[in-house]
């Protein structure tokens, strides 16, 4: 049988079976949804029209928010590749809690659609599991989420959690060693409709690499960002603007983004990096960044989200930098700042 998008024309929804031929129903409810539902809906709809493909929403965490047009054939490809990794079946049930506006929500609905497993939407909030009463099998997460709601998450029966969106914490990656629940980190993006890697934080094999999914090979350019071949999204090679260190062509590991390079007296310097080793040593919201210097061309900032700091607070901070890094990791300049300022996926909008 030739799968198309027609093939996956049912959904199970909080328990309800939603079909195309209810959707002057889906419209009718637009009307009367609250915005993070009306998103749910504006997707099925879409998803049960005629047209071969959907608009998504790029986050804008590494520039102006771009729609991209995704075929719906690569979305139920992508979304098969997931199912049979989780082995997300009939019977199992998902937590839909990050918003249907963005390409992780709308991957949620489409491995629902072609699953055929009970999908449980709630609202996209910082603790989504706080009145949770059913167990679950699967739900994607992103970091924020997961570091604000975990103390919630010991009390539930979740099986599987993917976690993607932004990059994890060492500190945090720590916290889920003694875990019952198996956690996911992601690797993927809109143009790769979701995740195309994974990489396992805890259980009994957790993983220092990303492994690519079936059939989806890398390797990098003359700049090391990472290059995928993957059949069942695009004939054509996709470039990403990620940095990896490559391991095998189904393998990498993830150094930060080539927008973020800092090109400091000709050493380059990968904030993620540095942020990665300095988790948990600083007291304080705080990401690295940079500014133009006449010598060095670029000098290492560390941004931290405070109004300032005393001195021996500051004293501190400078001897845990000092400790922790190279000399020419080491900021030049502490640039304090009241709040940062994120995108509405909850990513850091960075200042260069």
């Amino acid at each position: 049988m030739e799968i198309t998008s027609n093939t996956y024309s049912r959904i199970k929804l909080n328990g309800e079976i939603i079909q195309a031929s209810d959707l002057e129903l889906l419209k009718s409810r637009l009307k009367s949804q609250d915005s993070w539902q009306k998103a749910i809906f504006d997707f099925l709809s879409d998803w049960f029209d005629s047209c071969a493909d959907i608009a998504v929403q790029s986050s804008g965490s590494t520039g102006k928010p771009k729609l991209i047009r995704l075929s719906k054939m690569a979305m139920i490809k992508s979304a098969l590749l997931t199912n049979s990794f989780f082995e997300l079946t009939e019977t199992k049930t998902a937590l839909l809690c990050v918003p249907a506006t963005y390409i992780a929500g709308k991957m949620m609905l489409v491995r629902a659609l072609v699953g055929g497993f009970n999908l449980l939407a709630t609202q996209p909030e910082a603790n989504p599991f706080v009145n949770l009463q059913h167990d679950i099998d699967f739900v994607a997460i992103t970091p924020y989420q997961l570091a604000i709601s975990l103390e919630t998450m010991v009390q539930q029966k979740i099986k599987q959690v993917l976690v993607g969106g932004a990059p994890i914490s060492r500190e945090l990656e720590l916290k889920l060693q003694a875990h019952a629940s198996v956690f996911y980190e992601s690797y993927g993006m809109t143009e790769t409709c979701s995740h195309i890697a994974l990489r396992a934080l805890n259980g009994t094999q957790p993983q220092r690499y990303f492994k690519t999914l079936p059939s989806i090979r890398v390797r990098t350019n003359d700049s090391d960002c990472l290059c995928i071949e993957a059949p069942h999204l695009a004939s054509t090679e996709i470039v990403t603007n990620d940095v990896v260190e490559l391991i095998s062509a189904y393998e990498f590991r993830l150094l930060g983004r080539l927008d973020n390079v800092i090109n400091s007296g000709g050493i380059k310097i990968h904030p993620e990096e540095i942020e990665r080793r300095l988790a948990g040593k600083i007291p304080y919201n705080f990401y690295i960044g940079s500014k133009a210097d006449v010598l060095l061309g670029q000098q290492v900032v560390l941004f931290v989200e405070k109004e300032n700091l005393d001195k021996p607070s500051e004293h501190s901070l400078i001897n845990t930098l000092k400790e922790t890094l190279t000399k020419y990791e080491i900021p030049k300049q502490i640039c304090y700042r009241a709040t940062f300022e994120y995108t509405a996926n909850k990513k850091l909008k960075r200042e260069h």
